[in-house]
């Protein structure tokens, strides 16, 4: 089925592999892949396409499987116009395209903590969105406000409130691109900032598959769930952990694995497809559940069609 698309100042590709997107390396064409040069350009594009037309954002892929089937869908891949990084005060406002690392390089540079962000992999946009987190603390709790643009072409400023956060998740309604967000840290030695960073990043290389290619962290930790919707980060229930004790470090299925570093990475070591990845992942929670009862839930996303047999 053919729409006419809208003209556009940005880039419109159609039925773009999505592969080469994603950490993972896998994934099928989406219908359309649209890299708008700005904020004006996207809003535009958004109003004037048919809205029957699904309309999937994508950030840098880090925490995400394409089905190989692709994406019947225009996916909406913000780059070079939405990376800016600046900071006023004690807070910092960054495109929805920065990467969260150069974030909080950047903040630390002007004495702003905001050093959670340093080793989430991705961008601000998908920070956001999933409510990222590490070491205790989450987008959440450094939210200030975001922009961003509505599926029929509205520029929007949301709150916390809007997007009601809770654990890797939010509100945030069905084809809406966020497009900044503007985050509130500590005021820290910036000295002393990078160093907590580098002593993450250490501690990230000795313990995870960071050489690998993988999509972060599979499944969520099983933990409780306080009032606020924070995980319960003491409880001492841990996916790689519940994955251990089914016998599935390690495990394989074609070219996935599960990391025998780290048995909560999921690798694809080479050839994978994405139903390789995808199912050596429901594999596993089969065999968790068998073993010990817990229903292990997916962190990384998946879209998509399952390729036709």
């Amino acid at each position: 089925m053919t729409h006419d698309m809208p003209e556009t100042r940005g880039k419109l590709t159609e039925n773009r592999p999505l592969n080469d997107l994603t950490w993972l390396r896998v994934g099928g064409p989406a219908d359309w892949l649209f890299q708008p040069a700005d904020e004006g350009d996207l809003a535009e594009f958004l109003a004037n396409l048919d809205p029957t037309i699904p309309v999937f954002p994508m950030g840098v892929g880090s925490n995400l499987i394409v089905r190989d089937g692709g994406l019947r869908a225009v996916v909406i891949r913000l780059g070079r116009g939405f990376n800016s990084i600046e900071a006023d005060g004690n807070r910092v406002t960054a495109g929805a395209a920065a990467l969260d690392a150069h974030v909080a390089r950047k903040a630390a540079d002007v004495g702003i903590d905001l050093t959670f962000l340093r080793t989430i992999p991705g961008a601000i946009g998908g920070a956001v969105r999933m409510n990222a987190g590490c070491y205790g603390s989450y987008t959440a709790d450094h939210f200030v406000s975001a922009t961003a643009i509505t599926r029929d072409g509205k520029p929007v400023t949301l709150t916390p409130d809007d997007l009601r956060f809770q654990y890797r998740q939010t509100d945030l309604p069905e084809g809406w691109v966020i497009t900044s967000a503007t985050f509130e840290g500590e005021s820290a030695d910036p000295e002393a900032l990078h160093a907590r960073m580098d002593a993450q990043l250490k501690k990230r290389d000795e313990t995870q598959p960071t050489k690998d290619r993988t999509a972060g962290s599979t499944f969520r930790n099983p933990a409780g769930f306080s009032s606020t919707g924070r995980a319960d980060d003491v409880h001492d229930l841990k996916a790689w952990k519940v994955i251990d004790d089914a016998g599935m470090r390690g495990a394989r299925r074609g070219g996935a694995q599960m990391s025998p570093k780290h048995s909560n990475f999921l690798v694809n070591t080479g050839d994978a497809t994405a139903a390789d990845l995808e199912g050596l992942g429901e594999e596993v929670r089969k065999k968790v559940f068998k073993t010990s009862g817990i229903e292990l839930h997916w962190e990384i996303m998946r879209v998509g069609e399952t390729a036709p047999e």
